[in-house]
């Protein structure tokens, strides 16, 4: 069974036909999904869904692009909410310089006081990073991340940057971007890490894998990430499967 480390079903794109999809996962061998949350509604949203189903879990933050109307009481309504026994982790938390919707300082003041947050909680962390590797490595540092763990997922960033993250309790997740033709920086980065630092996710219905780039994405999917990563590592699609079921579920402390 495969671990989808970071999905997005409770997304406008799967309204339509939301449960029917999640309903079949099982048969296409994905036996996790961890769920996470942009903002207070699809905490909410996320929370919903792992209530449904057994195998769905929540990872519930404000995304950097939803940071500029929150305050601390948003705040301590994500606390409340991380309570709920199917919240996993504090995330999607991060920064984003590419669109940056919010302003930087904005962004990297709530980062920190979600990663605060989280270490209050004793729960990992689900970290957004784009084009912002050097601040939020940073940041990571000053505020202890390491304390709890976490996961940069999507990763982006480079193989000195990957090997610094895992020195600081984090794994290193990827998804269908390292089946694109232009994956070169991922794949170096998949060849050095360490296979008991590794995650995958699809980041449903985003970044579908080659060959479905530019379609909906969803877990089912995630069969071609695994292979890809395991053609990288040179080691069977089994064994990634294991490896990174088995990692995903240290992390979010999921023992069944």
């Amino acid at each position: 069974m495969l671990f989808d480390s970071h999905a997005h079903y409770d997304d406008e794109k799967f309204d339509a036909d939301r449960y029917e999809v999640i309903e079949k996962l099982h048969n296409e061998g994905v036996g996790y999904v961890v769920n996470a949350a942009s903002n207070l509604p699809s905490a909410i949203d996320c929370i919903t869904l792992a209530q449904r189903y057994d195998f769905v879990y929540a990872a519930i933050g404000i995304h950097p692009q939803d940071v500029s109307n929150i305050n601390e009481n948003t705040l301590a309504t994500v606390s409340d909410f991380a309570g709920h026994e199917r919240v996993v982790a504090i995330g999607e938390i991060g920064l984003d310089y590419y669109y940056e919707n919010s302003p930087r300082d904005v962004q990297q003041y709530w980062f920190s006081r979600q990663i605060s947050m989280a270490r209050d909680l004793k729960l990992p962390v689900v970290i957004h990073d784009r084009d912002a590797h050097e601040d939020t490595l940073k940041i990571i540092k000053q505020e202890k991340a390491g304390e709890t763990g976490g996961v940069l997922h999507c990763f982006s960033g480079s193989v000195e940057m990957a090997l610094e993250l895992i020195e600081n309790n984090f794994y290193i997740s990827f998804g269908g971007t390292v089946t694109f033709k232009n994956a070169r920086k991922s794949i170096e980065v998949v060849k050095a890490i360490p296979e008991d630092r590794l995650l995958l996710e699809t980041d449903s219905p985003y970044l579908a894998p080659e060959p479905f780039r530019g379609k909906r994405n969803y877990s089912g999917y995630l069969k071609y990430i695994a292979q890809k990563v395991a053609d990288i590592k040179g080691v069977s699609y089994e064994r990634i499967a294991q490896i990174t079921t088995e990692n995903a579920k240290k992390l979010f402390g999921i023992s069944s």
